[in-house]
């Protein structure tokens, strides 16, 4: 008797392949449902970081023309805002708080355009998630102009 009971005990201990298949589904959904919210909290943080570093470097070129009288042209691009031109007025140091351009939220160079079609000043741009012009959602282009 003590037997058999010993037997039932062993044999009922542990999952069935059932059991472990359902947590597997349960956690592969879990896993599915979380991962695409923090995906999509990445790539819209991405777009802010990108907004931010356009407002900075917009206004960067704005002091600089300010200093110098000029706008950077486009074969100096923005390297003018960290490198001495040489220009009467430049201000030593830069106007930049770091000694790099920064780059778009993508790990992308920003795009300065002098005197685009849009009858602006000046424009810098970030092709977005893609890297290439046009795009929509994540792939579409920011301007310094709209930030």
């Amino acid at each position: 008797m003590e037997a058999k009971r010993e037997r039932k005990k062993r044999a009922r201990s542990g999952f069935t392949m059932i059991e472990l298949v359902a947590m597997l589904i349960i956690i592969g959904l879990l896993a599915a449902v979380v991962g695409k919210n923090v995906i999509g909290k990445i790539e819209r943080a991405k777009v802010e970081t990108t907004k931010a570093n356009l407002k900075s470097l917009h206004s960067a070129v704005t002091n600089f023309k300010m200093d110098t009288g000029r706008y950077p042209t486009e074969e100096e691009g923005l390297v003018v805002l960290v490198e001495d031109p040489g220009d009467e007025g430049w201000e030593p140091g830069g106007y930049l708080d770091t000694t790099e351009i920064p780059k778009d939220g993508w790990k992308n160079d920003f795009y300065y355009e002098l005197e685009p079609a849009s009858g602006m000043p000046f424009v810098i741009t970030s092709f977005g998630a893609d890297g290439e012009e046009s795009g929509e959602g994540y792939d579409a282009d920011l301007l310094s102009t709209d930030a």
